[in-house]
C-alpha cells in the first residue's frame, strides 16, 4: 500500500525533544548511553535465563519475554531518535513513519499483555503453589505468550489500517520525537472520527483488561500473603512478586501520565518528558529492576562468572 494513494504527504518532519543546538550533542551522548544499557540489560537477562538451567521456569520464560518486548520497542524508537540529534534536518517517510507506528503499537501493546500474565504467574505460584507446575505447563504458558503477540499483532494491524486511510495535507511537523498516534491524527485534513473511536476502544481493552488481571491477582496476592502465619514466610512470599510490582507501577504509571493528562493543564515539553519516560527509560528499567532485586538472578550470574573465570583459569 504506497502513501500517494492515500496522502500528499511523502514525508513528515520530527519536531525532536529540543531545537536548541547547544542541547543536542549532550542529549544524543545521555540516550546513547540509555540505549547501550537498554541492549546490554534485556540481552543479558535473556541470554542469562537461557544458559541457567534452574531458571527453566515460567516465571522467567515470561521475564525473557518481557526483556525481548523491552529490547524490541526501544529499537524501534531510540535510533531513529538518535540519528535526528546529529542530523539537520529530522526527517521521517511516510512508509517509515507508518512501520514505526505498527510496530510500537505491536510492543507496547504486548507488553501491557505480559505484564498481565506475569501477574497471573505470581498469582498461581503464591496462591496455589501445589497446582503451580500443573498450572503452568509449557503448553500453557506457550499460549499465554502466544496470546500476548497476539493482542500485539491485532491492535497493530487494526491501528495502522486505520492511520492509513487518514490524508495528510496540511503542516507535516510531527510534534514529538516518534510517529505517535494523536501528534499524527493532529495532521490529518480528513475525518478522524474512525481512527479516534479505534484508538478508544483498542486503549480501553489493552489497558482495562490486563489492569484488571494484575489488581484482581494481586489482590488475591496479599491476602494470601496475610494468612501466612510466620514473618519470614510473608517475606519470602512478598519477595517473589515485588519486582514485578514494581515494574508494573512503573510501567502503567508512566504510560498513565503520558496519555490520561488532562489537556488544559498538560503541556508539549510536558508530554515529550513523560513520553521519554515510557518509551526509553522505562526498557532500561525493566533488566535493572529483576536483576539486583532477585537473588536467583544474582546467583545464576555469578554462576556463569565462575563458570568462565574457571575455563579461563583453566586454559592459563
Amino acid at each position: 500500500m504506497t502513501a500517494g494513494n492515500h496522502s500528499t504527504v511523502t514525508e513528515f518532519i520530527l519536531e525532536g525533544l529540543t531545537d536548541k543546538p547547544e542541547f543536542q550533542l549532550p542529549l544524543f551522548l545521555f540516550f546513547l548511553r540509555v540505549y547501550v544499557i537498554t541492549l546490554v540489560g534485556n540481552l543479558g537477562m535473556i541470554t542469562l535465563i537461557v544458559l541457567s538451567s534452574h531458571l527453566h521456569t515460567p516465571m522467567y520464560y515470561f521475564l525473557s519475554s518481557l526483556s525481548f518486548i523491552d529490547l524490541c520497542y526501544s529499537t524501534v524508537i531510540t535510533p531513529k531518535m538518535l540519528v535526528n540529534f546529529v542530523t539537520e534536518k529530522n526527517t521521517i517517510s511516510y512508509p517509515e513513519c507508518m512501520t514505526q507506528f505498527y510496530f510500537f503499537i505491536f510492543f507496547i501493546v504486548s507488553e501491557c499483555h505480559m505484564l498481565g500474565v506475569m501477574a497471573y504467574d505470581r498469582y498461581v505460584a503464591i496462591c496455589n503453589p501445589f497446582l503451580y507446575n500443573a498450572t503452568m505447563s509449557c503448553q500453557v504458558c506457550s499460549r499465554l505468550v502466544g496470546e500476548v503477540y497476539m493482542m500485539g499483532l491485532i491492535s497493530a494491524t487494526v491501528n495502522t489500517g486505520c492511520m492509513l486511510r487518514v490524508v495528510f495535507c496540511k503542516a507535516k511537523i510531527i510534534s514529538l520525537y516518534f510517529c505517535d498516534v494523536f501528534p499524527l491524527l493532529e495532521l490529518s485534513c480528513s475525518s478522524t472520527y474512525i481512527n479516534v473511536v479505534v484508538v478508544f476502544c483498542f486503549s480501553a481493552f489493552n489497558t482495562l483488561a490486563p489492569t484488571l488481571i494484575v489488581l484482581g491477582s494481586y489482590a488475591s496476592i496479599i491476602a494470601s500473603i496475610l494468612r501466612i502465619s510466620s514473618t519470614e514466610g510473608r517475606s519470602k512470599a512478598f519477595r517473589t512478586c515485588s519486582s514485578h510490582i514494581l515494574a508494573v507501577t512503573i510501567f502503567y504509571g508512566s504510560a498513565a501520565f503520558t496519555y490520561l493528562q488532562p489537556s488544559n493543564v498538560s503541556s508539549m515539553d510536558q508530554s515529550k518528558v513523560s513520553s521519554v519516560f515510557y518509551t526509553i527509560i522505562v526498557p532500561m528499567l525493566s533488566p535493572l529492576i529483576y536483576s539486583l532485586r532477585n537473588k536467583d538472578v544474582k546467583v545464576a550470574l555469578n554462576k556463569i562468572i565462575e563458570k568462565r573465570l574457571f575455563c579461563i583459569n583453566k586454559d592459563l
